[in-house]
């Protein structure tokens, strides 16, 4: 399965060889709104290769929790950790940096993860795993190969 993995991400990998973003011709908000949510949507695909190549067993992708705002983006082993993976994707040209993805996850973005994670791990009866937060961030300048940070244990609120 991991060569699998190998060959999907660098299928995804050659595909991201310019970029993760889209670029809107025109300046209509909505269609800059889902160029946004498509380069999120692309960003995420990415990571999920991205983890599966080094290893990681995906159990869930953008779960939600019911009566909980947010969600997250993806759900998997790392070995015998459960990992609570926040995906954060930025893009940018050299003259207007957009800033550090990792900046993103805000404490209030981190308050929202926990309350999501105790109902994941409630729902599943899930009391004696090891778990942890990581943050996987995308930097992605138009026209080159986007650059991955992986942050295991990024956070906690134990």
């Amino acid at each position: 399965m991991r060569i699998f993995s190998a060959f999907v991400f660098g299928l995804v990998n050659w595909a991201a060889r310019k970029g993760v973003s889209l670029h809107s011709v025109s300046p209509d908000d909505n269609q800059a709104r889902q160029n946004i949510r498509l380069t999120g949507i692309r960003g995420e695909t990415f990571a999920y290769w991205y983890l599966r190549r080094h290893g990681y067993i995906i159990i869930s992708r953008n779960f939600r929790a019911p009566g909980v705002k947010g969600e997250i983006d993806l759900i998997g082993f790392d070995g015998p950790n459960l990992a609570f993976i926040e995906v954060k994707t930025r893009t940018g040209s050299d003259q207007a940096p957009a800033g550090m993805p990792e900046d993103a996850v805000t404490r209030d973005k981190r308050r929202i993860l926990s309350r999501m994670v105790r109902q994941f791990l409630m729902d599943r009866r899930l009391k004696n795993v090891n778990w942890r937060y990581d943050v996987l961030a995308i930097q992605s300048q138009s026209g080159s190969q986007p650059r991955v940070r992986l942050h295991k244990g990024a956070f906690t609120d134990r």
